[in-house]
């Protein structure tokens, strides 16, 4: 039992050595996540309609507001790079990341403070389309989300960011998995006497579990913690780069906003459509885009420390290259798989036929960004490895600017139905990646754009044609050979298109001679390593 103990702790708090490996555990835990997300959402479904879960999901966006502006900016942008930068100093990264926690705990209850006094005139403004029993619902909940659950979030986070530094993933990887797992147990085991606030209690007491399993980060990273300590030239040099990705970051939340009070006005149920149609694109994008551009900031800040901008051109390349051999296939696939795929991941008794079918429409155009949003995550943080939070930001506002515009557009003057707010985004996201991969080619004075764009056709063209007998598969089967009426028949559906199309991808990848395709090999490699190092606890004790 203690060598049990001992590897397993070995294994949460070993420190990963390159990206592929970090990127497997980041992806493996966060497909897990995203499952249990999935998995939490169609449990919402199966206790509300979606009428109800509009205004849970409308109380969420104000300390969500707070929190992306207040710790996201700050953790990939400033937090890391710092942490990095001083890490071999122990006393001396003590008294200055321990003055930046300061700063952070001063921040959020000023934040708290403003937004509970104030929230139900925000809540008031951001939803338009709300009758007053429900902004009054909404606010009720909103406060609580704030009070509860929202220190707990932030403290978590800043122990995610000091493991990531130090390049310990496991352990930040399942905290968000405990964090969802409350949310669930919450909806089910209290929603019968509770309504609504059985997903908030159980969101509160997930908050909880995620700050508390992370506290032995804080030795196994020798930080030692200095309350009341507020170093000057650290917090300018915070603020040097804090404020521009802030900024960023609350332009993005102010567009998510603004859809969010969009689709108040298209009509009951299209906050939800909205918010599931989006939460099933960020699916592969967590698993390819997030994964990969959380594991690589220390990397390549590690790089740009040596001056080592040979490695940083091709670094960057290779990777753009691998993110869009695996994002492309999974686009394509979420596009002509749309409606099985949502009646998978929402089919409650509580989630309508219309509700599906509006669902599915709006996941086809978001599904358009996938590739470029998966991309995007990845090329922000190779700005903010090299100290440049600036460039991100005026090429945000602007594709900020370009989805809002739209979306107004859209909604307002042309009536358009919801799933328009799908189109605004891709575009907008698109016209983003453009715009900084153009930037970052100026900043590294060059990198080998024409492979990067050849290779691309070649994927994208791959892709396509893999996705014509596998589309006509899933309507033959679906027509013919399968009674879909029940969730593990369509279940089956989905997993035998899916083969088919992989199958296809592969075949039209090795005739196009992709030489993506080899990181599939070095996956399985790092994959089989990982598992000697899981199964290792259990061998030795046997």
């Amino acid at each position: 039992m203690h060598d049990i103990i001992n590897h397993t702790k070995t294994l949460i708090f070993r420190k990963q050595k390159d990206i592929l490996s970090s990127v497997i555990i980041l992806s493996s835990m966060m497909v897990l996540s995203r499952f249990l997300g999935l998995v939490r959402n169609r449990t919402f479904a199966t206790f509300f309609s979606k009428e109800e879960l509009d205004l849970l999901i409308a109380a969420y966006r104000l300390p969500d507001f707070v929190f992306e502006v207040l710790v996201t900016g700050a953790l990939s942008s400033a937090f890391i790079p710092i942490f990095i930068q001083y890490k071999k100093n122990p006393k001396e990264l003590s008294v200055k990341i321990s003055s930046i926690v300061n700063l952070l705990t001063l921040m959020l209850f000023v934040f708290m403070l403003l937004s509970f006094i104030f929230a139900d005139v925000i809540i008031r403004i951001i939803t338009p389309g709300f009758t007053p029993s429900q902004i009054k619902e909404v606010t009720y909940i909103a406060r609580i989300y704030l009070i509860s659950q929202m220190p707990f979030f932030v403290f978590g986070n800043i122990l995610s960011g000091i493991a990531q530094a130090n390049r310990i993933f496991m352990l930040t990887a399942l905290a968000p998995l405990i964090y969802t797992i409350g949310v669930i147990g919450g909806t089910v085991f209290l929603s019968h006497s509770f309504w609504l606030y059985g997903p908030v209690i159980g969101t509160v007491a997930g908050a909880f579990l995620f700050f508390f399993i992370q506290l032995p980060i804080l030795h196994i990273a020798h930080f030692h913690y200095s309350p009341f300590v507020f170093e000057r030239k650290v917090l300018r040099e915070f603020f040097t780069l804090f404020l521009p990705r802030t900024f960023s970051v609350l332009t993005s939340q102010i567009e998510q906003t603004i859809d969010l009070s969009l689709a108040t006005l298209v009509g009951a149920g299209s906050v939800t459509v909205v918010n599931f149609a989006q939460r099933l694109q960020l699916f592969p994008v967590a698993f390819v885009g997030m994964a990969f551009g959380q594991a690589s900031l220390p990397y390549i800040s590690s790089l740009y420390k040596d001056h080592n901008i040979d490695a940083i051109r091709k670094l960057f390349v290779d990777s753009i290259l691998q993110l869009v051999y695996l994002s492309v296939p999974l686009g394509i696939f979420f596009i002509f798989a749309r409606t099985p795929i949502v009646r998978i991941a929402y089919g409650g008794r509580m989630f309508d036929w219309e509700a599906t079918v509006l669902t599915a429409s709006t996941l086809s155009y978001f599904g358009l960004s996938i590739p470029f949003h998966s991309i995007f995550y990845f090329v922000t943080r190779a700005f903010y490895a090299a100290h440049d939070t600036k460039t991100p930001l005026y090429i945000n506002l602007f594709s900020i600017f370009v989805n809002v515009l739209l979306s107004v557009l859209f909604i307002i003057f042309l009536h358009m139905p919801v799933w328009s707010l799908g189109i605004s985004f891709s575009f907008a996201i698109t016209l983003n990646v453009i715009l900084q991969l153009a930037a970052y080619y100026r900043k590294v004075e060059g990198f080998h754009l024409t492979k990067l764009i050849h290779h691309s056709i070649k994927i994208y063209l791959a892709g396509f044609l893999a996705a014509l007998p596998s589309y006509t598969a899933l309507k033959v089967f679906d027509e013919l050979l399968i009674d879909t009426s029940r969730s593990i028949n369509v279940f089956l559906l989905l997993l035998c298109v899916f083969i088919i199309y992989g199958i296809g991808y592969l075949f039209f990848s090795w005739l196009f001679n992709i030489e993506e395709v080899y990181i599939l090999g070095k996956l399985l490699r790092k994959i089989k390593i990982l598992r000697r190092q899981v199964e290792e606890p259990v061998t030795q004790a046997s």
